[in-house]
């Protein structure tokens, strides 16, 4: 890779073990925090992303034949020079998402796990066996490889969501092709230069940019088994009925609008501290984030009086700064997209407490994508920011009578993606975590994310397809299952059987 990120920098394609330059189309790449464009990236064509995928499916024989423990050696090796290698990867998502550095280097931890996770794949693909289903005849089942798989990512995750998948489909015996955002595409190649150090065979796993021509050349392409993505929820649809049209295994994770439901008897100063964090860590920008707090009764005076001074306190500026706790926007049309749902919220009604425009850029960084924390109060669920995913550092207050009114509004919600309750009643905390429509539930923890070791994914319209991602369930996902029935000979023939056979 042409290492760095500054003016001049082309970000390489990692095809067949080295980078490769494109040779069509290019797209700019910016540091958010200046506003400047500060390296180029290409923009594969189709023929581009055909000839990958021929060099994923040539090695694919030689890597499926490797032992598990094998695959797993590899894993470990990655996973000692991701350690190794963290806080560099972390400056370049700083550099080229906008994120603080500290909340970068946290997400390429919860994306180790994952690598953690796959280390131990001997054991993951153990199949069953049942000795003398009938006489003289034994049967075990087996998980094997599908063969070439993609998978698309979002900007928001530029390491923690390619380790979401990468690991375990390799450690499974795949290969793999990964278009990362063309927003922020240096962490990627640098995972790919990482696994290939870690000894990983060439071809096994590529990256390749691009945009919609080359996610549809992926979602098209026969030798392409299975596609895994991450995004919003409209290109979700999109991918998971055009890949599955295409005869591919989809899971497309789509989007989010995460409530956090405050009873009065919570701990406020917990639950302010825990907003804080869940709804303007990383500018709002994550699929977990908290955009919606459900304020129970006498709880909504309490929790926006706690939060007003904590925003307008926040520590806003470029990523690199040690100090800075949230960071700007990924790009200017994300900015002026959040600037007008800010303008849509107060037509719709809403009262804006805190007004993040107001923030002033810190002397050098007047051109970046920055944004203040933003508050809203007496939101309805009749509003556009209520019902629709702003991916941005705006909270919105909506003021309830009841447990079960709470309850009712987060499962009238067209995403189910998370929650959470802040509560010391245990049996509503129960009731919460049972009756709740959404794939992960946290109890007075904002941003419920499961380890790696657990699976991840929404329900309703915040998820395409069957499977969640990483566990068990990824695992299931990145293999097909196959069971075989075996009789030796005995030596006694009985002559043909034209009947079903049973035991």
């Amino acid at each position: 890779m042409q290492s760095g990120f500054g003016a001049g920098i082309t970000i390489p394609h990692f095809v067949g073990g080295k980078p490769l330059v494109g040779a069509g189309r290019f797209g700019d790449v910016y540091n958010p925090a200046t506003g400047h464009s500060a390296a180029r990236v290409p923009l594969a064509s189709a023929q581009e992303v055909a000839d990958v995928v021929a060099i994923a499916q040539a090695a694919f024989p030689g890597w499926a034949a490797q032992t598990p423990l094998r695959r797993a050696r590899v894993m470990f090796k990655f996973k000692e020079l991701l350690e190794r290698h963290a806080d560099e990867i972390a400056s370049i998502i700083s550099a080229e998402h906008g994120k603080a550095v500290s909340d970068a280097l946290g997400e390429i931890m919860r994306g180790l796990e994952v690598v953690e996770f796959a280390c131990g794949i001997p054991q993951l693909l153990k199949g069953d066996f049942t000795e003398e289903v009938g006489k003289g005849v034994d049967s075990w089942s087996v998980r094997q490889p599908l063969g070439v798989v993609a998978g698309i990512t979002p900007f928001n995750f530029p390491a923690m969501v390619p380790l979401w998948m990468i690991p375990v489909a390799l450690a499974c015996g795949n290969c793999f092709v990964l278009k990362p955002s063309e927003r922020d595409p240096s962490a990627s190649v640098r995972l790919a230069e990482l696994l290939q150090e870690a000894g990983l065979p060439d071809g096994v796993f590529n990256v390749v940019h691009g945009d919609k021509e080359a996610v549809d050349a992926i979602l098209e392409n026969p030798d392409i088994k299975a596609v895994s993505f991450v995004g919003s929820t409209p290109i979700a649809e999109y991918i998971y009925k055009t890949g599955t049209g295409n005869g591919k295994r989809v899971q497309a994770l789509g989007g989010a609008k995460n409530h956090m439901v405050i009873m009065p008897d919570a701990d406020m100063e917990q639950a302010a501290d825990a907003l804080m964090g869940a709804a303007y860590g990383s500018a709002g920008e994550r699929c977990m984030a908290i955009s919606v707090a459900v304020a129970v009764g006498s709880a909504g005076d309490k929790i926006v009086e706690r939060l007003i001074p904590r925003i307008e306190a926040l520590k806003i500026g470029p990523g690199a700064d040690a100090a800075t706790e949230m960071g700007p926007l990924v790009t200017k049309a994300h900015l002026d997209k959040v600037h007008r749902y800010v303008e849509i919220g107060l037509e719709e009604g809403a009262k804006l407490l805190v007004d993040g425009r107001n923030f002033r850029a810190p002397q050098g960084y007047e051109g970046g994508f920055f944004l203040g924390g933003c508050l809203f109060d007496h939101v309805l669920p009749n509003m556009r920011i209520y019902q629709e995913e702003i991916f941005g550092p705006v909270l919105g207050v909506v003021r309830v009578d009841s447990f079960d009114e709470a309850v009712k509004l987060v499962d009238d919600h067209e995403y189910g993606n998370g929650t959470a309750i802040f509560t010391r009643d245990g049996d509503a905390a129960r009731d919460f975590a049972h009756r709740i429509q959404v794939g992960m539930v946290g109890i007075n923890v904002p941003i419920p994310v499961p380890m790696a070791f657990h699976s991840f994914g929404g329900w309703k319209r915040s998820l395409f397809g069957d499977h969640h991602m990483h566990g068990s369930e990824g695992v299931r996902f990145f293999t097909k299952l196959k069971a075989v029935t075996s009789r030796w000979p005995t030596g006694i023939r009985k002559g043909a059987d034209f009947i079903m056979p049973t035991m």
